[in-house]
């Protein structure tokens, strides 16, 4: 199968996510510093959660990059991907009403989590469908950003029994690592 509408459908609901996220951010009640300053908490949590969107897009763009064809297991690895990235308004939207609550800074880490397995079994499918030693493993390399990920989410997790604060501290460190520009796959592209 062609790639393109897979492509264009997660771009699609990727933006929508992003929207969604957006319409969150309230405008302040008076026109003062302080009104201004009594939104942030908000829009720091939907800066976090867009910094994560972003990543997700750029690794999913170049990792579609490297597939010449897909198959359905890659379609429901894909769709797998998108519903937990779907769910981040949901969980961004519950850590601002609860006000760093132990419970929702949890449940965000554990979206977290689940959203970058996904990613990695939508790797996986990427990977079969192309063949060992196909051209999108071979730029993936040994992936160690994508193998501690999840090791500091759940880090984060347990962090945020002792302050959610803590949790929010170590998803922050991920997405820190990731805005670190992976150039695995233009590497390997230059070299090809």
């Amino acid at each position: 199968m062609n790639k393109n509408r897979l492509e264009a459908f997660s771009d699609g609901v990727l933006a929508i996510v992003i929207t969604i996220m957006v319409l969150e951010l309230h405008v302040p009640a008076e026109p003062t510093w302080q009104a201004l300053l009594h939104e942030l908490p908000t829009f720091l949590s939907y800066l976090l959660s867009f910094v994560y969107v972003g990543i997700y897009w750029n690794n999913h763009h170049h990792m579609l990059h490297l597939a010449g064809r897909i198959n359905g297991a890659v379609l429901w690895a894909n769709l797998h991907l998108l519903f937990w990235l779907s769910l981040f308004p949901f969980t961004t939207r519950w850590i601002n009403d609860a006000g760093l609550a132990e419970v929702p800074v949890l449940v965000y880490g554990l979206n977290l989590l689940l959203a970058a397995i996904a990613f990695y079994i939508l790797k996986l499918a990427l990977i079969r469908q192309q063949g060992r030693g196909g051209a999108l493993q071979e730029a993936m390399g040994k992936d160690w950003k994508g193998k501690g990920s999840p090791i500091l989410y759940i880090a984060g997790m347990g962090l945020s029994f002792v302050s959610p604060l803590l949790g929010i501290a170590a998803y922050t460190v991920v997405a820190a690592i990731w805005l670190i520009p992976d150039r695995r796959v233009e590497r390997f592209l230059a070299h090809t």
